[in-house]
């Protein structure tokens, strides 16, 4: 079986103490469940914003760059994510859908090599 991430990305102001609720939470959390229950899920994880991260960037000169905040400027990031041994992409894809409905988020679903 191949694997898959499954990831959520929120805008860059998200705050989840105010967009989560108790139905999203629950809805999450039987995803969740729902996952284990069939073995799919591999590992699970939810983000802090991209504005804690640091990024690290290899320089043609051999120097590396280190700096605050997400390497991408945009307006949205990845906020949490699964890995998924599924059987196939169509697989894979059926819990990215389960995953965006349980999040109220965009989904990106992608293999590993």
């Amino acid at each position: 079986m191949a694997q898959y991430l499954v990831a959520i990305h929120h805008p860059d102001d998200y705050d989840p103490c105010i967009a989560e609720d108790e139905a999203m939470s629950r809805d999450i959390d039987a995803l969740n469940d729902e996952m284990v229950a069939v073995g799919v899920r591999i590992f699970v994880g939810g983000l802090h914003p991209a504005s804690c991260a640091t990024s690290l960037l290899a320089l043609p000169d051999g120097e590396l760059c280190i700096s605050s905040g997400p390497y991408l400027e945009t307006r949205e990031h990845m906020g949490g994510f699964w890995v998924l041994e599924a059987t196939d992409m169509d697989e894979a894809l059926a819990w990215g859908c389960k995953a965006a409905l349980a999040c109220r988020a965009p989904v990106e679903v992608r293999p590993f090599f």
